[in-house]
């Protein structure tokens, strides 16, 4: 009997220290690391493909070969806006090197030809700049003197424009020599200054220089860097002060940037990035960083343009390193807030408000302000700055 009280006594000692030693931490033990979250990469480029391609399926012409006016059944004829079609297929193949870029290029150029009376000459003193510039850059790329002497021909016509009414400047249009604006003057001295860049013709430098220099006395506020859109409108020598638009201070900053590289004058520069500045710090521009809401019609491009010229500006080395930053953080800004607000997807079709999905129909101009902005992050993460 009392071997078993032992044994039991024995036994409930080592239960109560087992039960006790099931209560005690275990400090040895090391909780596995939580996986740091999978970093996903996102392809700019294959995100300009499919834009390309939205532009080419909903709103090219493969008939008449040309960018129609909607992409619910409008044929009309915009020529302005095929200077843009050019400048976003030589985007694509700059790109891509893919030899239906050229393709599309030429037979845009015939069809552009055609439905402006076959001519590429126009009312529109703006509208001819635009097909000139593409042309230029076209040559440029490929070589194919047909875009060059496009472009020259153009720029005889351009340089006709030109009138000492309001001081001088580039008229709107041919019947209206007396209206002068921002459209008509800064995208001329872009064309003079590249001229000039490739041929050495001085003459080409001083037009560009005349016309700039009349464009930044007349439409540009000194102080702010802010660009106005026109004077004389309606005959009564006012100045449009509250007319304003991306386009007009994308222009200007390419009109700068180009007089610079062509005459490495400081000034130029200077003006392009004050005005640059100002597109990026101003609520009624770019409110809350997004470049405003333009409408439809011509003012659907009037956003791609500007994220152009300023990424151009972006590339040039004698910026400061802190403006350079400046301008990819806000392209980068509004780059993804247009594809994840402003873009239905999977058709990648654009909306004009880039913080929200499109209705129906959509301008052919809307979509190629869209197809550039893709265009611009692809090149901004080829250049490794996003």
């Amino acid at each position: 009997m009392l071997s078993s009280l032992r044994f039991r006594a024995s036994s409930g000692l080592l239960l109560s220290v087992l039960l006790a030693a099931c209560k005690d931490p275990v400090d040895d033990y090391v909780a596995p690391p939580t996986p740091p979250p999978t970093a996903v990469t996102v392809n700019w480029a294959a995100r300009a493909d499919s834009a390309q391609a939205a532009l080419t399926q909903g709103f090219w012409s493969p008939t008449e070969q040309y960018y129609l006016q909607n992409n619910s059944g409008s044929t009309s004829f915009n020529y302005w806006w095929q200077g843009h079609g050019l400048d976003i297929l030589i985007d694509g193949y700059q790109r891509t090197q893919s030899a239906d870029y050229l393709t599309r290029m030429r037979q845009l150029q015939q069809g552009t030809k055609v439905k402006n009376k076959n001519t590429y000459l126009n009312e529109f003193y703006d509208d001819m700049e635009w097909q000139a510039l593409a042309c230029l850059r076209a040559f440029e790329l490929t070589k194919d003197p047909d875009y060059k002497n496009t472009a020259t021909l153009l720029w005889a016509d351009i340089k006709k424009g030109w009138n000492e009414q309001q001081g001088g400047g580039i008229a709107w249009k041919k019947t209206q020599i007396s209206y002068k604006n921002t459209p008509a003057n800064a995208p001329a001295a872009i064309l003079g200054a590249r001229l000039y860049a490739l041929d050495r013709n001085p003459d080409d430098l001083e037009w560009a220089k005349k016309i700039y220099a009349w464009q930044k006395s007349k439409l540009v506020d000194p102080a702010s860097g802010v660009v106005w859109d026109g004077v004389n409108r309606q005959g009564d020598n006012q100045i449009d002060k509250n007319w304003l638009f991306s386009y007009n201070q994308g222009t200007y900053i390419g009109a700068g940037l180009a007089l610079y590289r062509a005459t490495q004058q400081t000034s130029y520069l200077d003006d392009a990035t004050r005005t640059a500045s100002y597109v990026l710090n101003d609520s009624q521009l770019s409110p809350g960083g997004i470049l405003k809401e333009e409408g439809n019609g011509d003012g659907g491009l009037f956003k791609g343009i500007l994220v152009r010229y300023l990424n151009l500006l972006s590339m040039e080395s004698a910026v400061s390193a802190a403006n350079r930053a400046n301008y990819v953080t806000f392209l980068k800004f509004n780059g993804e807030n247009l594809y994840k607000r402003g873009t239905r997807k999977p058709q990648f079709i654009f909306n004009t408000n880039w913080t929200s999905l499109p209705g129906s129909p959509v301008d052919g101009s809307t979509q190629m302000s869209g197809v550039m902005m893709m265009e611009v992050m692809a090149d901004l993460q080829a250049r490794k700055v996003l």
